[in-house]
């Protein structure tokens, strides 16, 4: 129901910056939380649509890579410890998302970070959506190119393109995609490997024991801390996963089970299947080196994988045909999620920055032309050295949030267990997250370019989770959590949540839109309406409040 129909006059229409930011239909809620009204999707849709944007081949360029060069061994613990490392973190990120319908920039600002303080792990994230465009975007300029011929220039600029008319319309097409396409994409990535086990037992003897070029045929724990620090790289995915576990149902007694599991498998969960097409890639590069001669760098380019196998079984027009459609159901699978997302951080740090709405389309543009400048680069031939420096950055800011949510929220009590994202309730930076992602970021990575010494450049990874873990908290008791929450409330006399702990879809009307948001959206305006009585604001008009009119004071 409305609270406020009746209570006060209507306001003009919304214009400029107002407007455009309450076009939620083509706009997907970028700037804040993903109100119950829009949420129809059951737990599992949202789980399948979340998975499906995993689909992408990296993983096994990743694992071809690391098996290749540290060995099986090693690269097989390097899997393993950044799966760890990559699911307990994940998952406090993935409980907050479902639970408050926030994405990770909003959970960010109030777990250590601060409004303006996010703005630096926006950053570090849209940098981790055209990275990862770009490489997926290369996989499928090199399928084209071995199975239609088409230039790799040509190629990067076909993935780059295929995928705009697709992200346009945000999650439900999305949504439609990824459910849709999910069960041919496991069948051609599955048939192949299938094939491979039952046709060539002798491949695993062979996979197990590869020495790598680094010539490790036992476990040697620097290689398989680097090969952990390519695949850390990946840490940052959770913030994809988390923009559609934002759109979960409301958790209640009746679909609890259900709840946890879709946010589980589709949160941290994630990794599982990734580290299982890490160690497939290695698998089969591994078996195309020792029994066909392709060179290292062929193997692990994941179309010349699948045609090999493909080209033992069938005729080679199949061959081709399966491995170019299964390359590139994969790079629009993850690549319209990387547009996507990488779109809402762009939005988000941008509108912060100037008050300004330019609308998120705009940002798929800049996202997108950011992926093809580093595709016709070639950045595919240097992947494990752009993974492994990026890897320290992402480590740093997902430990912090993790950190902050499980020890100073849970633990300590001093940061406030309610995530808050809305402007006037947050101070501008908040030292206990900035801080103590700076000075992990900073030392891991001139650990990784051998400022601290050759014994510890291989632990670079390590040395970001292990410094982000200890001083969050350090940080948090310093500051006594004085700089979480600039105010105490948000000057609404309703409850924020219902029974079940879920957001209030109770809705309250914005006197500067005059559109209804619903209740965990909105603040007490500053300006009271012409007959004194309270006005609300939604953070969406807060967000480009140029001149902070409508900002409460301090508290």
């Amino acid at each position: 129901m409305s609270l406020v129909h009746d209570h006060q006059p209507a306001a003009a229409p919304p214009t400029g910056d107002a407007a455009a930011a309450t076009r939620e239909s083509l706009e997907d809620y970028t700037l804040r939380f993903a109100p119950r009204s829009y949420r129809k999707w059951g737990a599992g849709a949202v789980a399948v649509s979340a998975l499906g944007g995993i689909a992408y081949l990296a993983d096994f360029s990743i694992g071809a890579t690391i098996g290749l060069t540290y060995g099986t061994p090693s690269a097989l613990l390097g899997i393993a410890t950044a799966a760890v490392i990559i699911f307990v973190t994940g998952l406090p990120l993935a409980y907050y998302a479902a639970r408050y319908n926030l994405d990770l920039d909003l959970i960010t600002r109030g777990s250590g970070f601060g409004y303006y303080g996010s703005i630096i792990s926006n950053v570090i994230f849209a940098s981790f959506t055209f990275i990862f465009f770009a490489l997926e975007g290369a996989i499928m300029a090199q399928g084209l190119e071995l199975g239609l011929g088409v230039p790799l220039w040509a190629g990067y600029a076909i993935s780059t393109l295929i995928v705009l008319p697709l992200v346009m319309y945000g999650m439900k097409a999305l949504t439609t995609l990824q459910i849709w396409t999910t069960p041919l994409w496991l069948v051609l990535m599955v048939l192949p490997v299938m094939y491979l086990v039952f046709a060539h037992p002798g491949s695993i003897e062979i996979f197990f024991t590869h020495a790598g070029t680094a010539g490790h045929s036992e476990v040697d724990f620097g290689s398989a801390m680097l090969a952990a620090g390519v695949c850390l790289s990946l840490i940052a995915q959770i913030a994809e996963q988390i923009d559609y576990l934002r759109f979960m149902p409301p958790k209640t007694p009746a679909n609890a089970f259900a709840w946890w599991r879709a946010v589980i498998l589709a949160g941290p969960g994630w990794v599982v299947f990734g580290a299982a097409k890490q160690i497939l890639g290695m698998f089969l590069a591994v078996y195309l080196v020792a029994s066909t001669g392709l060179s290292d760098r062929v193997a692990a380019e994941p179309v010349h994988q699948f045609l090999a196998l493909y080209e033992e079984f069938l005729p080679p027009w199949a061959a081709i045909a399966l491995s170019v459609v299964l390359v590139v159901i994969s790079q629009v699978k993850i690549n319209v999620t990387n547009a996507y997302s990488g779109s809402l951080a762009w939005t988000n740090a941008y509108t912060r920055i100037t008050r300004h709405y330019p609308g998120r389309l705009i940002f798929v543009g800049v996202n997108l032309g950011i992926a093809l400048v580093l595709m016709e680069a070639n950045m595919f031939s240097v992947l494990n050295t752009i993974l492994s420096f990026y890897a320290n950055c992402a480590i740093s800011w997902i430990v912090v949030v993790a950190v902050d949510i499980v020890v100073n929220k849970y633990i300590l009590g001093l940061s406030p267990k309610v995530p808050e994202f809305r402007r006037g309730m947050l101070h501008a930076v908040n030292p206990v997250g900035v801080v103590s992602m700076s000075a992990a970021a900073v030392v891991s990575i001139a650990a990784y370019f051998g400022a601290l010494g050759e014994s510890i450049q291989p632990y670079s990874a390590l040395v970001a989770v292990i410094i982000a873990a200890v001083i969050t908290p350090l940080m948090a008791v310093a500051t006594g959590g004085r700089y979480y929450l600039r105010r105490s409330n948000d000057g609404i006399d309703l409850p924020m949540f219902d029974e079940h702990g879920n957001p209030s879809a109770v809705k309250l009307r914005c006197h500067v839109s005059d559109m209804e948001f619903e209740r965990p959206d909105m603040m007490l305006s500053s300006q009271y309406g012409p007959d004194g009585r309270p006005q609300y604001i939604s953070s969406l008009c807060l967000a480009t409040d140029r001149d902070g009119r409508y900002v409460l004071p301090p508290t």
